[in-house]
């Protein structure tokens, strides 16, 4: 929409510019020009009076009358000639080389009075008009352009703050800010969005309750239940029917509660991440002071490579332990130099990190199954990458092995465009770090936590 509303007025300008500037600035041109001539005709005309006056009263010409119309102040210098009926003539001015426009009148006593001036003066005084004319329009075509970028602004600032918070809306987020824009269609569908928001809050939160209370009134005799049927299995002891049978009794109670706490869990990934503005920069400098000494314990070497400060909408704790996710499966399954490099790509603002190594990649027969569960070459459980994917995903990201030898891994990520300031509507992002060991811990508190460590 912007980039549609920039050229709609840039055209405008330059069919304006086209229609009535250019051809203002020659029809200038031709009025100077044509304004020269009469000019030198009214100067003519003058001259010839004055010479008749003098021949009516039989006095000779005058050389400094004659000066003064060869010199004409603010008109162009002339060559001026004047033959007497006697054959007496005068001059004055300079003599005019090349082309030259020239006026001549014969008085009543049949004097002639001619006046000539330069061609290429009277050209530079129209070219002057017309170079005047043309200047104007370029500086008005500038300042069109620059109209044009501040109304594309103005309209387009607005929707981008719009789709940022229903994309939070969507994650969650169920209180986005929106500051009026002046724009009265674009406040109303804030306005109707903050309305949305609030009635989805309210119905986000009985869901919730219900969930938490539901929970902890099953658990509660989940948990009574158990405890009676350990019991019963400890007494009977003489009894290896009721100890099977209690055995069993046990493990569909555990399978419920397993299920309930599955659910739950379920429930709460459904309602939406927690997407916040975040500097990819304090992320990966984080992830780089965290990783550097254990891959050079590990006689390995960590690099990172960033294009730009970027900012991302990401939850800071999920994107966090994606990317330290990505760098210990490098460190376990891959050899050489690990390197980490972010980047800006596709004309739409995404940014991709891609986590590479020197290593042999990942074997043909794991590529096409390689974030699915339970998936591992033997040096680990197989569920970090799987984790990492979906986490990736309840952000709106996307995680993928893009070149499987050596192992490349790209997590596609929405970018923030920096001349927004998404900070207007969305919080302030939680840091997340991890030690040595693996282990994740929150720098503040989140609204959600990071879960399971990766592989």
């Amino acid at each position: 929409m912007r980039r549609r509303l920039i050229l709609a007025t840039i055209s405008a300008v330059a069919v304006a510019v086209l229609l009535l500037g250019f051809p203002l600035a020659f029809f200038g041109g031709f009025y100077v020009f044509s304004n020269e001539r009469q000019e030198l005709a009214n100067r003519t005309d003058a001259l010839a009076r004055a010479v008749e006056y003098r021949i009516t009263r039989n006095e000779p010409l005058d050389q400094d009358q004659l000066d003064r119309y060869a010199f004409g102040g603010q008109q162009p210098d002339a060559q001026v000639r004047v033959i007497l009926p006697t054959g007496e003539s005068g001059t004055a001015g300079e003599t005019i080389d090349g082309k030259k426009l020239e006026s001549a009148v014969f008085t009543n006593s049949k004097a002639l009075v001619t006046i000539s001036i330069s061609y290429w003066d009277v050209f530079m005084r129209s070219f002057q008009v017309v170079s005047l004319v043309i200047s104007a329009a370029f500086v008005a075509f500038g300042a069109g352009i620059w109209v044009a970028v501040w109304q594309a602004n103005r309209l387009s600032a607005p929707l981008v703050y719009l789709a940022a918070s229903a994309e939070q809306l969507g994650s969650g987020q169920v209180r986005p800010h929106v500051e009026k824009s002046g724009v009265e269609e674009i406040d109303l569908v804030a306005d109707e969005l903050t309305r949305s928001a609030d009635r989805l809050a309210v119905r986000i939160a009985a869901e919730r309750q219900f969930a938490s209370d539901a929970s902890h009134q099953l658990r509660t005799p989940l948990t009574a239940l158990s405890m009676r049927l350990e019991e019963i299995s400890m007494l009977a002891d003489d009894s290896l029917e009721i100890q099977e049978e209690a055995r069993i009794s046990l493990e569909q109670v555990e399978r419920l509660v397993a299920t309930v706490d599955d659910l739950l869990s379920r429930s709460r990934k459904a309602q939406g991440g927690t997407t916040e503005p975040v500097h990819l920069e304090e992320v990966l400098q984080q992830q780089e002071e965290e990783w550097r000494p254990i891959f050079a314990k590990a006689g390995r070497e960590l690099s990172m490579v960033r294009e730009g400060d970027f900012m991302v909408l990401a939850t800071p704790g999920a994107l966090a332990q994606v990317l330290a996710t990505l760098i210990e499966n490098s460190l376990k399954h891959g050899a050489g130099t690990t390197t980490v490099v972010a980047k800006q790509k596709g004309p739409r603002g995404g940014i991709v990190v891609q986590v590479s190594d020197e290593g042999e990649g990942v074997p043909d027969e794991l590529v096409p199954k390689i974030f699915e569960r339970g998936v591992t070459s033997g040096a680990g459980t197989g569920l970090g990458l799987p984790l990492a994917k979906d986490l990736a995903a309840t952000d709106g990201a996307r995680l993928e092995l893009s070149v499987p030898r050596p192992a490349q891994f790209t997590l596609h990520l929405s970018g923030v465009p920096r001349k927004f300031d998404a900070t207007n509507i969305l919080p302030h992002g939680n840091m997340v770090s991890s030690d040595n060991r693996g282990t994740r811990k929150l720098k503040k508190l989140s609204s959600r936590g990071s879960g399971n460590s990766p592989t």
